[in-house]
Formats: structure tokens, C-alpha cells, sequence
């Protein structure tokens, strides 16, 4: 006869507890335990060491035989490139997002999309006929892609046995619970068997599964950290709201590198791929403007151009203010030390804003030379030279590094038609030939930039 019994779970890794714990002995977090109610079954467990029938045993490394797994077109070539070029079969992935941000939009059109695989859509927060109207939408159709409502996880794996399905999605991993746990739906227990029990299917059955997970106000995928632990791969939406254009990111991936983004656009129809991320990054003006510079960023293998805004203005209170969007703001703060004590800018009395075009957010080290052009020409009121753009990572002591990939960087502005790039002075001998149209000019200290972007200038 099993009994019911309480125990308390921490939040963050799942670390179970039979009282109350301020700090987590696991992780070290605080505040993060939380009580749910458990069924544990009153048999003790066994003390024979025997393997069981069929058990797997331990074997040599050298003796197991590797298998070749092919990838699974999704029909959606974003996702493919993320994934490493597209889904492994049996692996399970985790899609995780703000609200409203389009992961139920992205997997619809996965599963609808005519990629010739045999789909359950399971859907535990909507209703059939929402997710009917949502197709209609999006405006592709797939005689393959069969709706599921239910969170129960017993009838969802009955339904799959039943259909075969090539591919599960399930919408969402926090409405799904399981009859053995009698915590309720998105609770730590919950989670954690829910997943651990796709994941165990998928890996006997061969069916790959994608789950949907929620994300906290911190940003942080809800319910236990083990839940990014369990899956195979770890996907981010992220985005604004008040912007059209999203990112995927792979945060984890088992079977491919995590350095790939992929680009939407989200309009009335669905998400549209972004193929060419330079040409919603870049703007075109009649005349030039002064505080915008244009910087060759990588993310992964892909490289693309994106519009640096800079305002720089007298401090109207006294106290310098400063303020991005998409940039680091301590690191912001560095670049302009730097301008002060390596080119003498007085930028103490200046307040400083930052802004990068179409909502994105940059952690690209190799922008950091397009930022500090984009101050420079709002310092002091020029435009930038039409057709230049820069790559380079600065150091505190002023000097211009190499930007990773400058390779890659330099051929996306050649594409793009720019006539001149400007670099590190260090990639002078390692760099190969240039490709044909475009100009290279090298600067080794930052003191170097206000020439090269406008020709020579006078301190204030």
C-alpha cells in the first residue's frame, strides 16, 4: 500500500529535501525550496547486487559500435542551422521563450510545414479551435500533422504508441503531469518526470520530441534546472515584443555546436526566415548622419552588418548619464574611459546612449570599434565617411585586437557593397588577400580611429 507524504524541492536543481531549507545544499541558491506532495511506495528496496534480465552490462569503449544518425529536414532552414543541420531522430529538445514571443507559432509551423514527417501536435494550453484559427494564419496546411489536447502524460504516450509519429511536439512541458506524482501540474516533481520519461521514450522508441518550456521573470526556462540537464537540446526565442525580428539560439546541443542564431521575422502570416540578417540590420539615408556608424558582427558562422546609433550630449544635471540597448553596459562604460584617457574626449561631462537597430542584443566583442565610432562622430558632430564600416575588439589600454572571424567580416561588407573596413593593425600579415572592391585600413590604437573615420580633428 503506498503513502502520500510531503517533501520540500528546490526550484533551481531539483534537490529534494524532507524539511524546509533556506539555502540549497546542491546549488548554494536561496529561498528556492518548495513544498509539494509526493506517493513513494512502502516496499523496501531490494539488496541483491544480480543484474536483471536484460539489464545493460558494462562493455569496452573500443568494442561499441558507433551508429550514423542521420538528420531530419523540419522544412524550416533557420531551425536546420541552429540544430547543427537539422534533428537527430530520438533526441529531445527543449524550445524556451518570454510570452507572446512565438514558440507555439514556431512549432505549428514546424509541424505543418510539408516536410514529409508524420507530426502530433499535443497541446495543453489551447484549445482545438485556437490552434485551428492560428493555421489559418499562418496559411500552410499538412494532411500529416495530427492535433492532441491533453496534459495528461499517460494518454499522451498511449495516443504515440498508437500513431507512430515521426516527430512530438508538446505545448507546453509545464501543463503535462504525470498519475504516479500527485504534485500538481509544473511543480519541480512534475517537471522532472514528466521530461525524464520523453526522454526515455525517445531514446527507446527513436521519436524525436520537442517541448515547450516557460521562462521566469528572471528569463531563466521555469521549473528545476536538471529539466535543461535532461533534454538534449536547449533552444532560446528570444526577442521584444514591441520588435518584429526574433533570434534562436542554441544554449545546449549534444549533437552540434551551440554558436549558430537563427533570424525571423514575425509578421500576420507566421515567422518569416531571415536569410540575410544585414539587410533589416542596415538603413538607408538621404543625407548622412552624424552618431551612427555601421559595425561587422558574427554570431557563429554567420555574419551580418548591423547600424550603431550613438548620442552624446551635455550632461544636463551635472551627473553623466549612460544607457544602452543590446550593448553591455558596464562595457560600454570601459569604451568610454578609454576615449577619455586615451584620446582625450571629455566625455565626463557628456551623457552617452547607445542603440543598436531592429531590437537586437550584441555580446559580440568585435562591435566594440563600431560603438566607439559611433561616440566619436556624436562627440563631435561629423558623419561617418559613406561606405565604411568597422570590426575590432579594444583593449583597456587602447589598442585595436582582431575581431574572431575577421575573415568572414570583411567578406559580408564586400558583399554588401561597402568600399572600406577598418581593422585591426595586427591582421596586417595574417590576413589574405582582400576581396576585390573593398578597402582595408589598419589602425593599431584607438587613437587612430577619429582619422580614419573622418580625417583628422581637433580636441576640444
Amino acid at each position: 500500500m503506498a503513502k502520500v507524504k510531503k517533501a520540500f524541492f528546490c526550484r533551481e536543481c531539483g534537490n529534494e529535501s524532507p524539511k524546509w531549507l533556506g539555502r540549497c545544499p546542491a546549488c548554494g541558491q536561496w529561498n528556492t525550496f518548495t513544498e509539494e506532495i509526493i506517493q513513494r511506495g512502502s516496499s523496501s528496496p531490494s539488496t541483491s547486487f544480480k543484474p536483471k534480465a536484460g539489464a545493460a552490462l558494462p562493455v569496452p569503449v573500443s568494442e561499441i559500435q558507433r551508429q550514423e544518425r542521420s538528420r531530419i529536414d523540419l522544412g524550416n532552414g533557420e531551425v536546420n542551422r541552429v540544430l547543427g543541420g537539422g534533428m537527430v531522430g530520438g533526441s529531445l529538445i527543449l524550445l524556451g521563450g518570454e510570452p507572446g514571443i512565438g514558440k507555439s507559432t514556431l512549432s505549428l509551423q514546424i509541424a505543418l510545414s510539408p516536410n514529409g514527417l508524420k507530426t502530433l501536435y499535443v497541446s495543453g494550453e489551447e484549445s482545438a479551435e485556437q490552434i485551428k484559427m492560428r493555421a489559418d494564419r499562418i496559411g500552410i496546411g499538412n494532411e500529416d500533422c495530427l492535433l492532441y489536447c491533453e496534459t495528461r502524460l499517460e494518454s499522451i504516450l498511449d495516443q504515440i504508441n498508437a500513431i507512430q509519429p515521426d516527430l512530438v511536439i508538446i505545448d507546453s512541458i509545464q501543463t503535462i503531469y504525470s498519475d504516479m506524482l500527485d504534485s500538481t501540474p509544473g511543480s519541480v516533481s512534475q517537471v522532472r518526470e514528466c521530461a525524464a520519461t520523453l526522454l526515455k521514450y525517445a531514446k527507446t522508441s527513436g521519436i524525436s520530441v520537442i517541448i515547450i518550456g516557460h521562462i521566469t521573470k528572471e528569463g531563466a526556462i521555469a521549473g528545476p534546472k536538471i529539466l535543461e540537464h535532461i533534454v538534449d537540446v536547449v533552444l532560446q526565442f528570444e526577442g521584444d515584443n514591441n520588435n518584429i525580428y526574433r533570434i534562436l539560439r542554441g544554449n545546449k546541443n549534444r549533437f552540434g555546436a551551440t554558436y549558430e542564431i537563427g533570424v525571423f521575422e514575425m509578421g500576420s502570416g507566421g515567422l518569416r526566415s531571415v536569410d540575410n540578417p544585414s539587410e533589416i540590420l542596415l538603413t538607408h539615408y538621404d543625407q548622412p548622419l552624424s552618431g551612427i556608424a555601421v559595425g561587422a558582427a558574427a554570431d557563429g558562422l554567420r555574419s551580418y552588418l548591423i547600424e550603431t546609433q550613438a548620442l552624446v550630449c551635455n550632461a544636463a544635471y551635472g551627473t553623466a548619464q549612460r544607457s544602452s540597448t543590446g550593448y553591455d553596459l558596464k562595457r560600454l562604460g570601459m569604451m568610454i574611459a578609454v576615449l577619455e584617457k586615451r584620446v582625450g574626449m571629455k566625455m565626463y561631462a557628456k551623457d552617452v546612449f547607445l542603440n543598436f537597430t531592429g531590437g537586437f542584443k550584441i555580446s559580440d566583442t568585435g562591435l566594440d570599434l563600431a560603438v566607439v565610432a559611433a561616440i566619436v562622430s556624436s562627440y563631435f558632430d561629423r558623419p561617418i565617411a559613406d561606405g565604411v564600416c568597422c570590426a575590432g575588439e579594444i583593449g583597456l589600454s587602447g589598442e585595436i585586437r582582431p575581431a574572431p572571424r575577421s575573415e568572414h567580416r570583411i567578406s559580408e561588407a564586400a558583399r554588401l557593397g561597402f568600399g572600406r573596413i577598418i581593422v585591426s593593425g595586427y591582421l596586417r600579415k595574417a590576413m589574405p588577400k582582400p576581396p576585390k572592391g573593398i578597402e582595408i585600413t589598419y589602425i593599431n590604437r584607438i587613437e587612430e580611429l577619429p582619422k580614419a573615420i573622418f580625417g583628422a580633428v581637433d580636441k576640444e
